[in-house]
C-alpha cells in the first residue's frame, strides 16, 4: 500500500513540476518578448539647441541594468509561484482519480455491490468510472451465477452419493443378504454411478464450453448433424419418437467438437422432454441449425429460465435423466463461437432452438447474442 501511495504522490509531482514549468516558460517569453524590447529606451533627450542660460533637461528612463535585475527578481519570484499553482492543478485533476482508486480498493468479492457514481462533468476520468461500474456489474453478476452453480452442482451430485452409500449401508447390514441380494445392490450401485459419469460429463461440457474456442475449423453443420442423428435414432425409436430432418450445407466455422456438443445436446433435450409419439426435427440452412420438438407447453416467461444451469421446466423433469445442463452447454457453446441463438415456445408444446453461426470463416466482429 506504502509503494502504491508513493506512486500517487510521484504522479501528482510530476503533473505540477510540469505545469510548473509551462508557466515558468511563459514568464520567460513574456520577457523575451516584452521586456528586453524596453531595454532601448533610454533616457529622452530634448530635440534642438539649448537656449542661453537654460540647461539640458533629461528624463527618466529605464535603463539595461534596472531592466536586467527587475526580470531576474521576477524569475526567481515567478518559481515558488509557479510549484504552487503546478500542485494545486495537479491535484485539482487527479481527485476524481483518487475517489476511483479508494472506491475500488473497498470493492471486494464479498462487497461487489458498492458503484463508483461519478457525476458531472462528463470528461476521461467519469468515463472511466463508467467503464469500471460496467465491470464490476458484469463481475459481481458472474460471482452470483458462480456461486449458484456451484450450490446446484453440489446438491446434484449429493443426490446419488447419498443414494448410493444408503444401497451399500443397507446391503452390508442384511445378514441374511445371499448372492442374489448383492448382485441386485450392485447393479442400483451401477446405476448410480453411471449417473454420477454423466452427470460429470455435462458438467465438463459445460466447463469447456465456457471456457471460449481455441481452434477454428471450417465445417459443415449437416454433416455434423446427420452424424448425431444417427447415433439417436435407436433411442428416438425406444421412445416412438419420429426424427424429421432437412440438412442442407450450411458452411461455417468453429470447434468441431464443441459445435456437435451443441447439436446432439439439442437433440437430447427435444427427445427427453417429448411426448411419447411425438416428433423431432432439425433443420440445418444459411449457416444455422433449429431443433424444433413437441412435448408440454412452456410459458414464455420460462424459456430463458431453461439455459441456465440446473434450471428445469418442472421438477418432475429430473425422473426422464436429465440435470437441465443440455440447454446450458448449447448457450455456453453459442456464446463462445459469437453465434445469434434463439428459442420460441411453440404453442402447442414443445420449443424451437436455432443457433445461426457466422458464416465461413472465423468471425472478426462478434455476433449478437441474444434468446426470444
Amino acid at each position: 500500500m506504502t509503494r502504491r501511495r508513493l506512486a500517487g504522490r510521484s504522479l501528482q509531482t510530476r503533473l505540477a513540476l510540469a505545469y510548473a514549468a509551462g508557466i515558468y516558460a511563459a514568464g520567460v517569453l513574456v520577457l523575451l518578448f516584452v521586456a528586453v524590447p524596453l531595454a532601448g529606451i533610454n533616457a529622452a533627450t530634448p530635440v534642438g539647441r539649448p537656449s542661453s542660460g537654460a540647461t539640458a533637461e533629461t528624463g527618466s528612463g529605464i535603463g539595461l541594468p534596472q531592466l536586467l535585475t527587475g526580470s531576474a527578481v521576477a524569475l526567481i519570484l515567478l518559481v515558488p509561484v509557479a510549484l504552487a499553482l503546478g500542485w494545486f492543478v495537479s491535484g485539482r485533476f487527479l481527485r476524481p482519480l483518487r475517489d476511483i482508486t479508494a472506491t475500488a480498493r473497498i470493492i471486494s468479492a464479498g462487497n461487489l455491490h458498492r458503484r463508483l457514481d461519478l457525476g458531472e462533468p462528463m470528461d476521461e476520468l467519469t468515463e472511466l468510472g463508467h467503464t469500471l461500474d460496467d465491470l464490476f456489474a458484469r463481475l459481481q453478476a458472474s460471482f452470483d451465477a458462480q456461486r449458484h452453480f456451484v450450490a446446484n452442482a453440489s446438491h446434484e451430485l449429493r443426490t446419488p452419493l447419498a443414494g448410493l452409500r444408503t444401497l451399500l449401508e443397507v446391503a452390508l447390514a442384511d445378514p441374511d443378504a445371499d448372492v442374489d441380494t448383492l448382485r441386485a445392490a450392485c447393479q442400483e450401485a451401477l446405476v448410480l454411478g453411471e449417473q454420477q459419469e454423466r452427470l460429470v460429463q455435462a458438467l465438463l461440457a459445460l466447463a469447456t464450453g465456457e471456457r471460449g474456442v481455441t481452434r477454428w475449423d471450417t465445417l459443415d453443420l449437416a454433416h455434423i448433424a446427420e452424424g448425431v442423428l444417427a447415433s439417436r435414432r435407436r433411442q428416438a425409436a425406444e421412445k416412438g419418437i419420429e426424427l424429421a430432418e432437412h440438412l442442407t450445407p450450411a458452411v461455417t466455422a468453429g470447434d468441431p467438437r464443441l459445435i456437435e456438443s451443441l447439436v446432439a445436446n439439442l437433440v437430447d433435450n427435444a427427445i427427453r422432454h417429448n411426448h411419447p409419439g411425438g416428433h423431432v426435427e432439425i433443420t440445418t440452412q444459411d449457416s444455422g441449425v433449429t431443433v424444433t420438438n413437441g412435448g408440454p407447453v412452456i410459458p414464455g416467461d420460462q424459456v430463458q429460465r431453461l439455459f441456465q444451469p440446473f434450471q428445469r421446466l418442472a421438477p418432475d423433469r429430473h425422473g426422464h435423466g436429465g440435470y437441465g445442463l443440455g440447454l446450458a452447454i448449447v448457450d455456453a457453446v453459442a456464446q463462445a463461437h459469437r453465434a445469434t441463438l434463439t428459442a420460441i415456445a411453440r404453442p402447442e408444446g414443445g420449443l424451437s432452438v436455432t443457433v445461426r453461426f457466422a458464416p465461413g470463416s472465423h468471425p472478426s466482429q462478434p455476433v449478437l447474442h441474444r434468446m426470444v
